[in-house]
Parts: C-alpha cells; structure tokens; sequence
C-alpha cells in the first residue's frame, strides 16, 4: 500500500490562506484611496473654501476701504492751511465789527468810561487782548490787575475837545495803584489814546480826614 504525506502541503495552503486574509487586496486599496480623496474634497469644500473666501472678501473690502481713504485725503489736501486762514479772517472780522460798533460818540465815550470803572472792563482790540494776557503775546507793561476793585477810584470832570480829540479826566482814588490801574484800563480801551498820568496829589478831606489822592489824566479820544 502506497502512503503519501499530504500534511505539508495542506499546511501550505492554510499559510497562504492566513497571508491572504492579513493582506489587503488592490479593491482595498483603491476604495482607501478614493475614501481619502473624498474626505479631503469635503474638508476642503466645509471648512478651506469659506475660510479662504471670507479672507478673499476681506481684502478686497480693505482695498476698497483705503481707496475712499485716499480719496479722502486727497480731497483734504491743503485744508489744515484753508482752515487756519478761514479763522483768521474770522477774527479780522470780529476785531472790524467791534471796532464798528466802537464808534465814538460823546455817550459811547461815558458807556466806556462806566465800564473801565466796574468789572466789565475796557473794549479792546484782539492785539491788545492778547497784549494785557498772559500768553506768548503779552507785553508785561500793558497788564493790569483783573482782581482790582473799582469803587477805589472816582471821576470828579471829563472835558473832550472835538476839535483835537484831546480829553482831561479828573478825580479822586484811595491809593496811588488805584490812579495806576485806572490808567492801564485806559491804554487798553479803543476809545482813548496816547494816556498818560499828567499830576497826581495827596489830600486830606477836611470833614472826615480822610487821605486820598487827586489825579488828573490826558489823553486822546480817537474818534
């Protein structure tokens, strides 16, 4: 009787079977393959493509942005210098109009006059403004004391001549930085000119004893 070994062969079978079954096929391979590719398309079209055309967008809404800025300055060229000279002419016409309404006449003179002696002030020109402050302009011999009380001076006279402009101011003061101040106030005021201090005397009254000073100052009245 002929006996053959047919086990190793059968074992063959089952190790090619076993590597078979371990290793994948070309289908596998191929579906892999195409499943990456699919997934990629989908992550590219649910999260890249927006993502890039809202970057897109972006731009060109910036672009468009700077464009109109642009424009804009382009349109603004010049205007800080247009404005500076527009103010100025502002203030040029300011300055004219008080000057206007600063005409003098003999009751404009007394309304000034009752000004310098109150807290109002005298009308003054926008230089000499600048000239009694206390900015880059200022010239310290035009200042006076905005803090001064008034009712420390009184006027005795005021006599004008139409004919040369040239006025007289009489009256009385506490103290002699009273005259002072009085005579600053009106240096500054448009209504009057060429001011100066023409005499200045110390008085008793006789009813109460009291001491003050007697001034006298002239000037111009610039009508």
């Amino acid at each position: 009787m002929i006996k053959i070994n047919l086990l190793p062969h059968k074992r063959a079978k089952l190790r090619g079977a076993a590597i078979s079954a371990r290793e994948p096929g070309t289908k596998d391979i191929v579906f892999g393959i195409v499943g990456l590719a699919i997934a990629a398309v989908a992550v590219f079209a649910v999260v890249d493509a927006p993502r890039r055309s809202r970057l897109s967008a972006m731009r060109e809404s910036n672009a468009q942005l700077q464009q109109e800025i642009d424009a804009k300055n382009k349109q603004l060229k010049g205007y800080p210098e247009l404005k500076k000279a527009a103010d100025e002419a502002d203030e040029r016409a300011k300055a004219i109009n008080r000057l206007n309404q600063a005409k003098v006449v003999p009751a404009n003179v007394l309304h000034e006059l009752s000004q310098i002696l109150s807290n109002i002030g005298p009308t003054m020109t926008e230089e000499m403004t600048k000239k009694t402050g206390t900015g880059a302009e200022s010239d310290p011999n035009k200042h006076f004391d905005l803090a001064w009380d008034p009712t420390h001076v009184w006027m005795t006279s005021f006599t004008d001549s139409v004919k040369d402009g040239t006025f007289k101011l009489e009256g009385g003061a506490q103290a002699q930085i009273d005259i002072i101040q009085l005579s600053k106030r009106l240096q500054a005021s448009v209504y009057f000119d060429s001011v100066s201090q023409q005499s200045e005397e110390r008085l008793t009254d006789r009813e109460t004893g009291i001491t003050f000073y007697k001034y006298v100052i002239t000037g111009k009245v610039a009508y």
